[in-house]
């Protein structure tokens, strides 16, 4: 089968070469539960296509009698179990990426972890595979890991099944396990809309039905693994649809040249044809286009190309350049599927960059409108999504952006949110469609603007954000500034954390999921009230710099005004009044900030204030007055 094989590596090498560059390209995935032995079929897989050189056989040889777990037999698996917890565990973790060839075709295969918490990198390893290898024991049947990753191929738009019962050889090779599984699959699998399943009874260490049919097997008539791989037709989609490249880079080499560089996403584009540029909405027609081997007549979905406009017009990193008759859709609000991919959970409210194509933008995740129970399917409700859970939610972003389906188009439909503060990924988004009141709300034009107001008011508006533990002297601090503005004649509201709960807030508890939504509403509160002119002062724990900074982000820059009231946490808890804290160490009050749930300090306020007791509040208050003076806040804004 191996394409070292061939008649004419020896006659011809340039032949071979061009043959063997001209084949098609499968890349697919195997998956399963733990020990259903996808590493040892994909180490098998490339032992007989020829592709382990004389040392790596030499290496596997010995390790095989050291770390193996074949009895000093070649334990296939470690060709690509390559972390050293991985073969101390015998089990994968990470995802590994082989390729091998055949006569006919080229491959790419992703071995993805069975084990739950690695769930997050199956989902990595399966976002590019036409088709998916799930195997299953056949000793041990449809488990739940089955079902998880199954779920997640059918999420992932994956509609190429092998289903690989591995390990006939330990159950005699009998025709009867492998249709009781095969039964079993079939059930499950109509449910989440796989169809195009087949069903090969293998051995991946003895080699049964990997490349050459088995005699162990007289019963089965279908195809080998291989024979399957080469022959399974996978259907360009993207080819057919309609033309999409999101843009990657602005090329000016010099003065005369101006291009527009990325991946095509989906269609194919020739010189003349009329594109539109998302979300823009400006249209022009294809120039050239361009690589470095020359300019093509065309181009189609996955080429890398540079397209050269006959207007010039506004085209940046990020946006989409579409076919003008069937451009994608642009806007802000959509549903989506989410599989959650941190060890924190997903918060309602908190604010992370979400990556669509090139192009990275704020977002805000709400609540869930249900979690999937991958074993059983059923729609179960959710505050939050914990690490690998799978939910349908609702996302708004900061701007518009274009895209389309996840279902018509992957790389336009699927995206990743990322941390702010870490820029770890955290989920792996599928859009499914723009929310219709995206399309129905609108900013409705006023007469009388900020500037206006805040002329009548002779201040210029501003959020004044107090952050401290609870006992710190936020609300002390805050009611002193205000009683002095008021007396100079200022126009200001305070908003206290306390006073909110008692009507806007009354609904939220003290969950981290409750904090993040307490502080969003009162930043919004905050925004109106500045956009009417005011000098607003918020007093709130408000523990999390996430959060703090969705507030500031709401404003503009010189708008928001970050003041830390720094208290060490002995001194806050001295201050008790109400008997918070000790409550809290009795555990009679869970997510107690300080106690049960941690307060993340700023690492750069605006203002700083010692509230150790070192200086006193109506001194603080002064300094906080003193620095709006200073930042202009609280002189007259210019007339325009």
């Amino acid at each position: 089968m191996a394409h070292a094989t061939n008649d004419l590596v020896a006659t011809d090498i340039g032949a071979y070469l061009a043959a063997h560059e001209n084949k098609s390209m499968l890349r697919f995935i195997t998956c399963g539960s733990v020990d259903d032995g996808k590493s040892t079929l994909i180490g098998r897989l490339l032992y007989d296509s020829k592709l382990v050189f004389s040392d790596q056989l030499a290496a596997l040889e010995s390790d095989s009698k050291k770390v193996g777990t074949q009895g000093g037999e070649l334990d296939f698996a470690l060709l690509v179990d390559g972390l050293a917890a991985e073969r101390e565990q015998g089990i994968t973790i990470d995802v590994a990426y082989r390729f091998f060839s055949t006569e006919r075709r080229k491959f790419i295969v992703a071995d993805t972890p069975g084990h739950e918490q690695y769930t997050r990198n199956m989902v990595t390893g399966a976002s590019n595979a036409d088709l998916a290898v799930i195997l299953i024991d056949a000793r041990k049947g449809v488990l739940t890991q089955t079902c998880r990753h199954s779920y997640l191929v059918s999420l992932l738009g994956i509609r190429h099944v092998v289903l690989a019962v591995n390990k006939l050889d330990l159950v005699g090779y009998a025709k009867e396990a492998f249709d009781a599984v095969e039964a079993d699959y079939r059930q499950f699998a109509a449910g989440i809309g796989l169809t195009d399943i087949v069903c090969i009874p293998m051995s991946a260490l003895a080699g049964d039905n990997i490349t050459s049919a088995s005699p162990n097997t007289p019963w089965y008539t279908g195809p080998t693994l291989v024979g399957h791989l080469e022959t399974v037709e996978i259907a360009d989609d993207l080819e057919s649809g309609p033309f999409r490249l999101p843009v990657q880079w602005v090329n000016r080499p010099n003065l005369d040249f101006r291009g527009f560089s990325g991946q095509i996403a989906g269609g194919v584009v020739r010189p003349g044809d009329r594109v539109r540029v998302l979300p823009s909405g400006q249209e022009s027609t294809v120039s050239r286009i361009v690589t470095a081997d020359g300019d093509l007549p065309e181009a189609g979905a996955g080429q890398s190309v540079t397209l050269t406009l006959t207007d010039e017009i506004d085209v940046s990193r990020g946006d989409v350049l579409a076919t003008a008759t069937d451009p994608p859709e642009v806007a802000d609000q959509f549903e989506c599927h989410l599989v959650w991919m941190a060890e924190e959970p997903m918060l309602p409210g908190r604010p992370y960059l979400l990556k669509l194509g090139t192009r990275t933008v704020g977002a805000t995740v709400t609540q869930p409108k249900y979690k999937v129970n991958v074993n059983t399917l059923e729609h179960l409700a959710a505050r939050s999504l914990e690490l690998n859970e799978i939910g349908v939610v609702n996302i708004s972003l900061d701007r518009p952006v274009p895209f389309d389906p996840y279902t018509a188009n992957r790389d336009m439909g699927g995206f990743i949110l990322i941390d702010r503060f870490t820029h770890a990924t955290v989920a792996a988004g599928l859009l499914h469609f723009a929310l219709r009141r995206a399309h129905n709300v609108h900013w409705q034009a006023v007469e009388v603007d900020k500037q206006a107001r805040a002329v009548s008011k002779g201040q210029r508006p501003a959020a004044v954000w107090f952050t401290g533990l609870s006992g710190a002297g936020k609300s002390t601090i805050a009611n002193l500034v205000e009683k002095r503005l008021h007396e100079q004649g200022f126009h200001t509201y305070l908003l206290d954390g306390d006073n909110v709960r008692h009507g806007l807030n009354k609904d939220l508890g003290f969950t981290e999921a409750d904090r993040v939504e307490n502080i969003r509403r009162v930043a919004e509160v905050a925004k109106l009230m500045v956009d009417a002119g005011l000098i607003v002062l918020t007093s709130f724990i408000s523990p999390f710099r996430a959060e703090r900074r969705l507030a500031r982000d709401l404003f503009d820059d010189d708008e928001f005004v970050e003041v830390f009231v720094d208290t060490p946490l002995d001194v806050a808890e001295s201050r008790d009044r109400k008997g918070l804290y000790a409550k809290a160490r009795r555990g009679e009050l869970s997510n107690f900030t300080g106690i049960g749930s941690p307060y993340e300090p700023p690492v750069t306020p605006d203002l700083r204030l010692d509230a150790s007791g070192a200086v006193t509040a109506e001194v603080s208050a002064e300094l906080v007055i003193a620095h709006l003076r200073q930042a202009g806040v609280l002189t007259p804004p210019p007339v325009s």
